[in-house]
């Protein structure tokens, strides 16, 4: 995209030279730091367009909804193209609450639904030959341990890469850094090569829940999904739970322990491996926030990084 912000207005300028039919009801739902989301009405139907600077994040979108299923509703993309300086992607609208917005009454009452949500990403089919990012990139095949090793390095990603001599210049922050990213490495040997879909952002409001919160309505944006270990997604929580009250005080992973065992499903190295995903999480958010200029948000994460090596040493 442009430096111009895309607002309602240029949003509506482009819909309605788009479609053919009546469009109305244009509203902005919400944005990220790589896309622009707004909700329209197009005829009988109810759509989202998002405008983004990577086509490649709706790409992803619109290859996970042949994933979807019964316990994993993913909104199908209509359409993709260029405008307004980046790329756009069409796509069918869901209503809901976010996760984010559920009290622990509320999460208690999902749990049950959470659980089968994250059975139908394990459950999956993918292949085993393939690489851990995807779409891979030909020249680099990588496997799960490697993906997380790279992902904790300055590879000079073009969206968050040059970010290590930035946070280098805080000696605290870099200190945990360096001691992390070994504490990391240290831990690989624990996790499998196995591969299972993972979201990988599933607390960014990426994740629409019925307003009784009894089911799960949708999980979009798949722009941070990989294949590796499914208990990545469960990091995911646990790791991000402090920022969320609601699901704090539910204690998530006491509840997937117990499923797994209702289920009779065996996770070697549980521990370990959950440890291991923590870490990566963390380190790569003091990462993403030196990138993104906010010393507050990544003192939280410092903090909470500090916490998970304590835990895990």
């Amino acid at each position: 995209m442009t430096d111009d912000p895309i607002d309602v207005e240029k949003a509506t300028i482009f819909i309605d030279a788009h479609f053919d039919e009546v469009v109305s009801n244009v509203t902005l739902l919400g944005e990220g730091d790589w896309s622009k989301a707004f909700a329209l009405r197009v005829g009988g139907r109810e759509l989202v367009v998002r405008f983004g600077a990577y086509g490649e994040d709706f790409e992803k979108d619109r290859h996970a909804a042949t994933f979807a299923g019964p316990f994993l509703p993913i909104p199908r993309v209509l359409e993709i193209g260029e405008a307004l300086g980046g790329a756009f992607a069409i796509s069918e609208r869901h209503d809901g609450l976010f996760l984010e917005q559920l009290d622990l009454k509320s999460f208690q009452r999902l749990t049950p639904n959470l659980l089968r949500l994250f059975d139908a990403l394990r459950e999956v089919h993918i292949d085993q030959s393939a690489s851990a990012e995807w779409p891979a990139d030909p020249a680099q095949h990588l496997s799960w341990r490697e993906w997380l090793s790279s992902s904790v390095e300055d590879n000079g990603n073009p969206r968050v890469g040059g970010w290590r001599n930035e946070l280098a210049k805080d000696e605290e922050i870099d200190e945990l850094y360096v001691r992390g990213v070994k504490a990391l490495n240290s831990r690989l040997v624990d996790c499998p090569n196995e591969l299972h879909l993972v979201h990988g952002d599933l607390l960014n409001r990426n994740v629409l829940v019925s307003p009784d919160a009894q089911r799960v309505e949708a999980v979009f944006d798949w722009g941070c999904s990989v294949y590796g270990d499914f208990l990545y997604d469960v990091a995911w929580f646990t790791f991000w739970a402090p920022w969320n009250p609601g699901l704090d005080a539910l204690g998530f992973l006491n509840s997937f322990e117990s499923h797994t065992k209702d289920i009779g499903l065996e996770v070697p190295d549980f521990e370990a491996r959950l440890a291991c995903y923590e870490l990566q999480i963390g380190l790569s958010h003091l990462a993403y926030n030196t990138v993104m200029n906010d010393p507050r948000e990544r003192v939280l994460v410092a903090k909470r990084t500090e916490e998970v090596l304590a835990r895990s040493s």
